[in-house]
């Protein structure tokens, strides 16, 4: 894994949030926060969890590890989210795009939230980041169709990488 390698990875995962959220935009208030009875009960809640996911991560990055993920009602609209992730995604990027050799083999110590201590390399933990999104993405794609909402375009890495290419 190099730097090219997970800047690559990162464009990706926010690549198809944009298309998830894009695909989301139009529900009503009451679908976006609709019990689904999925893992995550509503597809607010699902998007919140991937966006605390990478919080806590970049978090831990930062040298803290939060206690607990945050509050999946945290977002009250599309927007909101959207405006929030933002800022995250700047911030990930940023700090992705400071990483020399040395920062992606970086083994860091944390705390998860049962308090257990782990140590991962940074390159391992953002491939985590990228493929925990993917998971639940799928997941709100599911629940769109279940609504009778259009699913987004498709999420397929392989459809960002013909994408970049221009195919």
């Amino acid at each position: 894994m190099n730097a090219t390698d997970l800047s690559l990875l990162v464009d990706y995962n926010y690549w198809a949030r944009d298309r998830v959220l894009a695909a989301v935009a139009p529900l009503a208030a009451d679908a976006f926060t609709r019990d689904m009875g999925n893992s995550f009960r509503s597809i607010r809640d699902t998007l919140t969890h991937i966006y605390s996911a990478e919080w806590v991560w970049y978090t831990r990055w930062l040298g803290t590890s939060p206690t607990k993920a945050l509050p999946l009602d945290q977002f009250s609209d599309v927007a909101a989210l959207s405006d929030g992730w933002s800022v995250l995604e700047t911030d990930i990027r940023r700090f992705v795009a400071a990483q020399d050799e040395a920062g992606i083999v970086r083994v860091y110590d944390y705390t998860l939230f049962s308090g257990q201590a782990r140590r991962s390399p940074f390159w391992q933990m953002l491939q985590h980041v990228v493929n925990h999104g993917s998971y639940h993405r799928g997941q709100v794609t599911t629940m769109l169709r279940q609504l009778g909402a259009a699913p987004p375009a498709s999420l397929d890495l392989i459809a960002f990488y013909r994408e970049l290419e221009g195919k």
